[in-house]
């Protein structure tokens, strides 16, 4: 598995300089944000896919590098954060960036029954194995709502593009909220003390 790994990473490397194989039989791939970005794939996952599959799995990935993807993910994961109410927003957020990487692998390769596959086979194949370790915030072409998005990728009907500006919306409506939250709180805690204030002053 490791030698078929190397020799893929060494045949690609001019085409794909930000590509990194990690040997390891457990199928993964993510975009690893950085400077520069890195889209990281195993052995397993190459093995897991045909040449066509994979093309459209790293289209995939440099997609959510260069939308900066992890920015999104980011302020969603602040905004869970500061206010817990808004952890179902999360999921949303996700779709819309996979989504968006769906769609800009689906022109890059220029078949988006090609890139159905990728993203089934991709997730079928790293269900059977346990995850490899990869940080939180790197997305992934084999996560969230695989079924919803083969379906939308296959179907024939005219769609509306899946990209920034609905990101952007999620995202506005997560900073919004979370917003309004931390308003909120501030007067509660203003209100608490000056009450405190009072009720230590009657005291005396």
């Amino acid at each position: 598995m490791a030698g078929r790994a190397t020799r893929f990473r060494s045949r690609h490397r001019p085409a794909e300089p930000l590509l990194a194989v990690l040997a390891d039989d457990r199928a993964d791939a993510f975009a690893l944000p950085g400077r520069p970005g890195r889209v990281v794939v195993t052995g397993g996952m190459l093995c897991a896919l045909s040449a066509a599959e994979r093309a459209a799995l790293f289209a995939h990935e440099r997609a959510h590098l260069t939308g900066r993807h992890h920015l999104f993910l980011a302020a969603a994961e602040y905004a869970a954060v500061l206010h817990p109410a808004l952890r179902a927003l999360r999921a949303p957020l996700g779709f819309q960036l996979e989504r968006w990487a769906d769609e800009a692998a689906a022109t890059a390769v220029g078949d988006r029954a090609v890139t159905a596959r990728a993203v089934g086979r991709a997730a079928l194949a790293a269900r059977h194995a346990p995850r490899p370790d990869r940080p939180g915030l790197a997305p992934a072409a084999h996560t969230g709502p695989v079924p919803r998005r083969v379906a939308a990728l296959l179907d024939p009907r005219p769609r509306p593009r899946p990209g920034r500006r609905a990101a952007a919306l999620a995202l506005a409506a997560c900073l919004a909220l979370t917003l309004t939250a931390a308003l909120d709180a501030t007067t509660d805690l203003h209100q608490a003390v000056e009450a405190a204030r009072s009720a230590g002053a009657a005291g005396r």
